[in-house]
């Protein structure tokens, strides 16, 4: 029961549009070089399952509280910390705390809103393909930065980034200055192994632990008025 339960909500889940075109492809290569060379089947049409996977879109259902910031992506909690962020986000000056997600090639990349507000900044940056795990690719990477102004009495501004990974090589973006984002709107995907890393004022009291699986639209990872306490202890890895 559990498994077909599984099977229906990973695997049987709408597609992001985005990943037609490359399904398609994985699709007619395997079927052209397949009819001439059988064997390849056997590598062609896990791949072209795996395309299929990856660009999944599962309905999530959003968590409702004031002030909550969301998942923006599915993967593990590497890092949470204290650090300044890049001028390019235009927040106001001084140091943030910084939650950085991790996604690998088996994990939804569909990016979700971290919380209702407005679209006021939004940059791409090129830049190198490290490892998406390491520190240096908030900086050194090729990334896309937006800034989401929250509809409270503060006018708070949040930092979403994208940030491409050692195997990704295109972040799409669909959010545009000026536009108005729900919590858990979906505003971008990102191909192929990445990461998110989402910035708010210091004070903020973070909900999740470094090591903690997220999940895009459903994890509570930050309470931006402070009615939770933070959690305490660690992630057994």
């Amino acid at each position: 029961m559990n498994i077909y339960r599984a099977i229906r909500e990973e695997v049987l889940v709408p597609i992001h549009p985005a990943g037609w075109p490359f399904i398609i492809v994985f699709a007619l290569v395997t079927g052209l070089i397949g009819y001439y060379v059988p064997l390849f089947l056997a590598v062609g049409i896990p791949l072209t399952l795996w395309c299929v996977y990856f660009f999944r879109n599962p309905v999530r259902t959003i968590p409702q509280g004031e002030g909550w910031l969301i998942a923006p992506a599915d993967g593990r909690v590497i890092s949470i910390g204290e650090a300044v962020p890049e001028a390019e986000m235009n927040l106001p000056e001084g140091k943030y705390r910084r939650v950085a997600i991790f996604m690998n090639v088996f994990d939804v990349h569909v990016n979700r809103s971290p919380i209702a507000g407005k679209v006021t900044d939004s940059l791409y940056r090129k830049g190198k393909f490290v490892n998406a795990s390491l520190d240096k690719a908030s900086t050194d990477n090729e990334r896309l930065a937006l800034t989401i102004e929250v509809d409270n009495q503060a006018k708070t501004k949040i930092g979403v980034v994208q940030i491409a990974g050692l195997v990704a090589r295109r972040i799409l973006c669909e959010a545009k200055i000026g536009d108005s984002l729900s919590a858990g709107q979906i505003f971008g995907l990102i191909r192929f192994g990445s990461r998110v890393d989402i910035w708010m004022p210091l004070e903020t009291n973070v909900m999740v632990l470094v090591g903690q699986k997220t999940v895009a639209g459903e994890t509570v990872i930050a309470d931006l008025t402070n009615t939770q306490q933070e959690p305490t202890g660690s992630i057994a890895r």
